[in-house]
């Protein structure tokens, strides 16, 4: 009994659609087109400056485990692992260049935050930024502010 869901196809159809195997080219030969990948140098990825505007200095705290996972000022939960940061005024998702003057290294961190609320501070840093640029051992430094993005 033939199965309920099968059409025979006639030899015909089937030489219509298909090739013979016998009919088909020879496979090529793969050792004229073999690439020693070990000799190929990567191309170098240059990643594109953006245009900066300097904020100037200031001073840099940074906030951690207190308040990992309570929700910020825009309404995401702050991760101390994330490069993030607090601003009294620039907007939310401005990303800002801080360059620690000190040891010259420098991190890009979001606006996603308010404060800080001491008078004589100027960002607070997550503490993933803040080790970045070298902050954690004293809590607080001078550094110089470049907003990259409006």
């Amino acid at each position: 009994m033939a199965d309920p869901g099968f059409s025979p196809v006639s030899d015909e159809i089937f030489e219509d659609r298909f090739a013979r195997f016998e009919d088909l080219p020879p496979a090529p030969d793969p050792s004229g087109n073999v690439v020693d990948l070990t000799q190929i140098d990567p191309p170098l990825e240059i990643e594109e400056a953006k245009d900066a505007r300097s904020l100037g200095s200031g001073v840099a705290s940074y906030y951690g485990r207190r308040f990992h996972g309570r929700k910020t000022a825009n309404g995401e939960r702050f991760n101390m692992n994330a490069l993030t940061a607090a601003h009294r005024t620039l907007p939310f998702g401005t990303e800002v260049r801080v360059t620690n003057p000190r040891n010259g290294k420098s991190v890009t961190v979001r606006i996603n935050d308010r404060g800080p609320f001491a008078r004589s501070r100027t960002i607070d840093l997550s503490r993933a930024a803040a080790t970045e640029i070298g902050l954690i051992k004293r809590g607080h430094g001078t550094v110089e502010l470049e907003v990259l993005n409006p």
